[in-house]
């Protein structure tokens, strides 16, 4: 490569990275660190929550600073832990956007009391409203992100602190329990080679949900199709840690054992007619190979009074992986567009 040409290759390389750099053109300013109270830990928090079965702590970590969006996110499961979402660390900080990792009560980064009572959706909302609170997030700012469990959880939390929002994201998550197990019935269990279904289906009505035998059909039968398109030993790294981290128990109280339909506490969970009492700007994420059903979160977006929709035509249920620039390129759009427009 000639000289001439090495020079125009570093504008051009320059140029690109300042179209997505933050708003203000400033690395210095994103990554300033004055006046926060979390430079010791490198944005790390452990925040005090109080619960019916006494005060815990619940782990969150900034990245960023944007004085008017800020993220917090919102892990699935339950149970889960925030690991797996790590893939916005690729994208949100080129975008300038400030966000909160964070592990809800009972998951691995977090306290992990042994309070069944805990486990239940009003008493997490009320730990999300603490988090936000402690974090001094607020409706100048706040932007709520949910994926699957999460995104059931920031429907909820949208009903009941709207005021609090700016922006609400709700990602591969259907409005109702019984309408993703009617799609998992009659769409993605045919989908299964018989003889495996049968199987999974026998282990499941004997709870033998240890048995080794269990994950060997649901992986390549379901979770490779489904959850994240690819063989499972070539997921990412932090999928494998948060599946490894899983709080078995509250997964299994909550959701029951299985992608392949609900059976545990939000079994009978259905906000379909309550999305129209939710005004903020709302996008809501589905994908074609979703476990959930792509159409029904497409109807979700235009029942919300400020609702949008983002198709991942190649994405699963991790569309943040296998449609990630298509997943990452609409999230931040919405984001900036709320953030300019308030739309």
């Amino acid at each position: 490569m000639t000289r001439h040409w090495r020079a125009v290759a570093l504008c051009l390389l320059l140029l690109g990275c300042a179209r997505e750099a933050p708003p203000d053109n400033s690395l210095a300013a994103y990554f300033d660190i004055t006046g926060r109270d979390d430079v010791l830990a490198g944005g790390v928090r452990m925040i005090p929550i109080e619960t019916p079965k006494g005060s815990f702590r619940v782990w969150t970590k900034r990245t960023g600073n944007n004085p008017t969006i800020k993220v917090l996110l919102l892990h699935g499961g339950p149970g889960a832990t925030h690991e797996y979402l790590e893939a916005f660390d690729s994208y949100l900080p080129a975008a300038g956007i400030e966000y909160y990792y964070y592990d809800q009560l009972g998951s691995a980064y977090s306290d992990q009391p042994n309070e069944p009572e805990l486990w239940d959706i009003a008493r997490f909302v009320d730990e999300v409203e603490q988090v936000r609170s402690a974090l001094g997030l607020s409706t100048d700012n706040f932007y709520l992100y949910g994926q699957s469990w999460g995104g059931l959880l920031a429907i909820e939390y949208a009903l009941a602190h709207p005021q609090n929002l700016k922006g609400l994201v709700v990602s591969n998550m259907m409005a109702s329990i019984p309408a993703y197990n009617e799609y998992a019935k009659n769409v993605l269990m045919p989908e299964i080679d018989p003889a495996a279904l049968a199987e999974i289906l026998a282990l499941e009505q004997a709870k033998d949900y240890e048995n080794p035998r269990y994950m060997e059909l649901l992986v390549p039968n379901h979770y490779e199709k489904h959850i994240l398109r690819r063989p499972a030993d070539q997921w990412p790294d932090p999928v494998h840690r948060a599946f490894d981290a899983l709080n078995f128990d509250l997964y299994l109280r909550m959701q029951g054992p299985s992608e392949l339909g609900a059976s545990g506490k939000i079994e009978r969970w259905d906000r379909t007619a309550d999305l129209k009492t939710i005004k903020m700007p709302t996008l809501v994420i589905g994908a074609r190979y979703d476990t959930m059903d792509p159409k029904h979160m497409e109807w979700m977006a235009g029942q919300f009074p400020n609702g949008s929709y983002l198709y991942c035509p190649e994405g699963s249920h991790m569309a943040f992986y296998d449609d990630q620039a298509t997943y990452f390129k609409g999230l931040i759009e919405f984001l900036r567009k709320v953030d300019s427009t308030g739309q």
